[in-house]
């Protein structure tokens, strides 16, 4: 978004005063109104700062009802992280003078996002536009003017970057016991770097952050499109320090050093909610801390932008337009099955069905859906948890996994009684989930019938448009690409550039096979027929495997053949 079109956003917005809105949302009265207006003769106090010091309303209530009035997000700045380039831009005395605080730079949109307590104070983003010069933009979030103004003296006082803070601790000694009970948070470096590091994670897309201590440093690695990378080595000595730190903030016992532990931690990072999930492991040298980073704006994606051959997206919708049986989504850990199933989700969500989730845990939180995560303390596992749910009057259930013979009986139960069932399980292809289920202990009578559909997936690394570099394919490649003919064909692979970070790769896509089953292969089921016979009837039918679906990518130019073949067994093209 340009500046100059902010700038007619805040010029053009018709609202009523604040007094009046806040008494239309009923959260003070007409007399709470006048005392406060009364007040505001006798100081140049804004009438907002002025209700929340009489205590007539809350700092956060505040924040909420005029980023809801103003149709502008709100933000939390008590559980907010900068981005350190994005407070470099604004400099301090601009920040305290219009009360304005720099959340976030997009470098690929060239976005600046700014909290503000007014964001209809034209002259702020004037003032703003004019010290970051032509070419980027702002954006607005809505925050409390008391948050804005104790994080801009927390902010702007202390080194916020990872290397600032490293060269900080570097010059003087640290007391880890003040991690735990520091009353002014960012005086303590340590506590500063590993919010630094969640930080830097998040602007770097990890979907992991993995902290290992060895015998004499500490190890800290990122998963970067499925892929492990060492992001930094720390001294020994400041991963005590750091272990406390992850533990309060993701609510673990501090006290216990043995036994594993999990949390979870919520965070504004980069101007949007991000949830942790941390996992804690004793190892021969300490503590093992593994954080997943659930970022929801990329953990529900439209069905669409799933990239779904036309054949396979007509196919998975004719499957979740059934009214009942199972549909499964299979593929090893890390594959994007959850990501698959929230999509499916999404597509069938509306106001005329009632869906219901069991999950270990819940990492994305979806409008409309009642979700529960699996409780050891209260016996919920998946067994018991779908017995409870089909008490509630479900449409649809989705089950996190079938690990077991009584959550699958329990979830096919579920199928032949109406109900749609979604689940996920752990086979390395579509045709791969008959006998799994079998070596479960479901009987393949039971499977014929009830079983609507399989999806199998994989991600595979997408080449940079930037550096990717076209080669034509020599006599084994073009063998398992399955061409033919002498015609020229050009395929990429990767290059190094500054915008891939020299690795050739920069972002995931899924490569996804799609199996409808038909009656033929229910019939197929119910005589175990062999996995040759069934893969044979299914293409025949129009099935499209996960090689030829990786062929597609290859062909297309997103992927490399060596990517495709890391993840898909290609050789069977070659017999």
């Amino acid at each position: 978004m340009s500046t100059s079109t902010v700038r007619t956003l805040v010029v053009d917005e018709q609202s009523l005063p604040l007094g009046e809105r806040l008494i239309a949302a009923g959260l003070i009265g007409e007399d709470q109104l006048q005392v406060a207006l009364k007040e505001q003769t006798r100081s140049d106090e804004p009438l907002g700062r002025i209700l929340v010091r009489l205590g007539l309303l809350s700092e956060g209530i505040l924040r909420d009802t005029l980023g809801e009035s103003l149709g502008h997000e709100a933000i939390d700045l008590s559980k907010a992280i900068p981005d350190p380039d994005a407070l470099k831009m604004v400099p301090k005395n601009i920040a305290r003078r219009y009360r304005i605080l720099p959340i976030n730079f997009d470098k690929n949109e060239k976005v600046l996002t700014l909290a503000m307590a007014d964001t209809q104070n034209v002259v702020a983003i004037d003032q703003v536009a004019a010290a970051l010069g032509s070419g980027i933009g702002i954006s607005t979030l809505v925050a409390g003017e008391a948050e804005i103004e104790v994080a801009i003296e927390q902010f702007y006082q202390y080194e916020l970057s990872v290397q600032g803070i490293l060269r900080e601790i570097d010059t003087g000694e640290i007391d880890n016991l003040n991690v735990a009970v520091e009353s002014d948070e960012y005086s303590h470096p340590l506590i500063r770097l590993v919010d630094a590091i969640l930080a830097d994670a998040v602007k770097k897309d990890c979907s992991d952050i993995h902290f290992e201590p060895e015998a004499g440093f500490l190890r800290v690695r990122y998963r970067i499109d499925g892929v492990m990378r060492q992001a930094m080595a720390l001294h020994r000595s400041y991963w005590p320090g750091m272990v406390v730190r992850l533990k309060v903030m993701s609510k673990m016992n501090i006290a216990e050093t043995r036994a594993p532990q999990d949390g979870r931690i919520s965070l504004t990072l980069a101007g949007r909610k991000i949830d942790f999930r941390v996992a804690s492991q004793q190892t021969t040298h300490g503590e093992n801390f593994v954080l997943r980073i659930l970022d929801r704006r990329k953990g529900i994606v439209p069905l669409k932008n799933l990239n779904l051959m036309r054949e396979s997206l007509t196919a998975l919708q004719l499957m979740m337009a059934r009214p009942e049986g199972i549909i499964l989504v299979t593929g090893p850990t890390g594959s994007g099955k959850t990501t698959t199933l929230y999509s499916m989700l999404n597509y069938r969500n509306d106001e005329t069905v009632n869906i219901m989730t069991l999950e270990d845990p819940v990492e994305y939180p979806m409008p409309m859906i009642r979700q529960t995560s699996l409780n050891e303390a209260a016996k919920l596992d998946f067994a018991n948890g779908i017995r409870s749910m089909m008490r509630q009057d479900p449409d649809i259930i989705l089950v996190g996994e079938i690990r077991d013979e009584e959550t699958a009986e329990m979830a096919f139960r579920a199928a032949m009684t109406g109900h749609q069932v979604f689940s996920t399980l752990h086979t390395n292809s579509a045709l791969g989930a008959m006998p799994r289920l079998i070596d479960i202990g479901v009987k393949p009578q039971i499977m014929a019938g009830n079983i609507i559909g399989i999806v199998a997936q994989r991600l595979v690394r997408r080449l940079c448009r930037h550096c990717r570099q076209a080669y034509a394919p020599d006599e084994t490649e073009r063998t398992l690409l399955g061409i033919r003919s002498n015609k020229p064909v050009l395929l990429y692979r990767e290059g190094s550039c500054e915008a891939c970070s020299f690795l050739g790769f920069k972002g995931r896509l899924a490569v996804i096979e799609v199996l409808k089953v038909s009656q033929e292969l229910d019939e197929m089921m119910a005589r175990t027929a062999t996995r040759k016979e069934m893969h044979e009837a299914a293409l025949a039918s129009g099935f499209i495997d996960l090689a030829e679906d990786g062929i597609r990518h290859v062909m297309a130019g997103t992927t490399s053949l060596s990517e495709i073949s890391r993840v898909v067994d290609l050789t069977a093209r070659v017999e």
